[in-house]
C-alpha cells in the first residue's frame, strides 16, 4: 500500500486553492510583468524579460506538478476514524522519552505538508520516519524513529 498517494479532504481542498491562486494571481501578474517588460526593447540584454520568463516557467511547472499529483492522489475522510491507534488523518501526542518533551503531531498526506499551518501542532507525513514510528500504535506504546541523528523513542500519550 502506497500511503504517499492519500491526502485528507481539507488538505486536497488546500491544494486547489493553490492551484487557482497560481492561475488567477500569480500567473496573471507575471504575465503582466512580462508585457511591460517586453517594452523595454532589445530582449536578449533584458533581465526583467528573462526575470519575468522564468517566474512564469517556474509558475507553469508547478501547476502542471499539482495538477497530475492531485489527479492521482486518494481523498480520505478522517474524520470518522476509530481514535483506538494512530492513523492517517488523526493527531497524536507523543513523549520523547529523552527529553520528555511533549509534542503534538498530525499525521497527513506526503502533498499536505506545505500547507499545514497549526499553532502548536508538528505535521507529520505518514512516509517520513516519525510518522512510520506513530503509524499503528496504541496510547502507551513506543515507537521508535530511524533518523539520521540516531534513535528517537516516543510514547504516545493521546490520540485525538
Amino acid at each position: 500500500m502506497d500511503l504517499t498517494l492519500y491526502i485528507s479532504k481539507k488538505g486536497m481542498e488546500m491544494l486547489q486553492k493553490r492551484i487557482h491562486f497560481l492561475m488567477t494571481e500569480d500567473r496573471p501578474e507575471v504575465m503582466k510583468a512580462l508585457s511591460i517588460a517586453r517594452e523595454y526593447g532589445d530582449l536578449s540584454e533584458n533581465a526583467e524579460y528573462k526575470a519575468a520568463r522564468e517566474r512564469q516557467r517556474a509558475i507553469d511547472s508547478e501547476i502542471d506538478y499539482l495538477r497530475k499529483r492531485s489527479a492521482r492522489l486518494k481523498v480520505v475522510d478522517c474524520s470518522d476514524f476509530p481514535r483506538d491507534v494512530v492513523r492517517f488523518g488523526l493527531y497524536c501526542t507523543a513523549k520523547d522519552m529523552d527529553t520528555e518533551e511533549e509534542i503534538c503531531y498530525h499525521i497527513v498526506g506526503v502533498d499536505e505538508l506545505n500547507f499545514h499551518s497549526e499553532e502548536g501542532v508538528q505535521a507529520v507525513s505518514v512516509a517520513s520516519p516519525i510518522g512510520t514510528a506513530l503509524l499503528g500504535k496504541k496510547v502507551g506504546a513506543v515507537g521508535m524513529v530511524k533518523a539520521p541523528m540516531g534513535e528517537r523513542f516516543l510514547q504516545i500519550l493521546s490520540i485525538k
